[in-house]
């Protein structure tokens, strides 16, 4: 892989915030303080399971130059007092999702898949909310200050050319569409998310020797470093060098 492939701004983007993470304390999952996002699966069947839509960010701003799915920050028109965090970030995905593509959706419409809490302390935190939905009928529209291109990507496709440095993903996105294969088709998946409910990542990343090591909170070295070198479950993303591999174990 050169040193110009896209994933290398992702990997440089990790080592950085490394440095500037702390401890995760238990306030840190509902902090008032960090900015809240909502983020949408399109969905529609393909020929070996469901594709979902991702757009290209440009090359400046947040997330530089990553494939995403469509979303974006909470404004003031998102936010309700009556309702939760939850609902807020549902309807900035609606708005994000028009603005960012041109296509309507309807906020009822879209199932929680997760809610991701940063690690505490990097630069750019963002509680971020994952929703899912069929995708609408329409043309898309990209909003060309939001995204420079847009595709109907196959989850293992889309983890495949990132495995070969040939796109840039971070870690929500990435463990999201790994969600997403050995789904049948997008009822199916939907059902899914449904029966087994909202996921949540809390997460703490650590410095390893073989690169940025992101765990999550049924994994037995969680809370303490230590416990790594022990048997127990497993919840991590390696993403020391590419392919970065995904363990979830009991």
């Amino acid at each position: 892989m050169s040193d110009t492939a896209p994933s290398d701004r992702a990997s440089r983007d990790l080592m950085a915030a490394l440095d500037q993470t702390r401890p995760r304390t238990a306030a840190d999952a509902a902090d008032p303080s960090v900015p809240v996002a909502g983020t949408v699966l399109l969905l529609r069947d393909g020929a070996t399971g469901p594709e979902v839509l991702m757009i290209e960010r440009p090359d400046r701003g947040s997330f530089a130059g990553a494939w995403v799915f469509p979303g974006g920050r909470l404004e003031e028109s998102d936010a309700d007092e009556d309702a939760s965090e939850e609902d807020d970030a549902r309807r900035a995905g609606v708005r994000e999702t028009w603005e960012e593509t041109g296509l309507v959706i309807a906020a009822p419409a879209l199932q929680t898949v997760s809610c991701w809490d940063p690690p505490p302390g990097v630069p750019l935190r963002i509680r971020t909310w994952f929703f899912a939905c069929a995708a609408p009928a329409g043309e898309i529209s990209l909003s060309p200050g939001e995204a420079v291109a847009a595709e109907w990507a196959r989850p293992d496709e889309m983890l495949a050319r990132h495995g070969r440095g040939e796109v840039t993903l971070y870690p929500p996105t990435w463990v999201t569409l790994h969600g997403l294969i050995g789904s049948e088709d997008v009822g199916a998946f939907l059902d899914g998310v449904r029966l087994r409910g909202a996921a949540r990542f809390e997460t703490v990343v650590r410095r390893t020797p073989a690169g940025p090591l992101f765990l999550w909170q049924d994994d037995a070295a969680y809370d303490d470093a230590a416990e790594d070198e022990a048997s127990g479950p497993r919840h991590r993303l390696e993403t020391g060098r590419l392919p970065w591999s995904y363990v979830r174990s009991a």
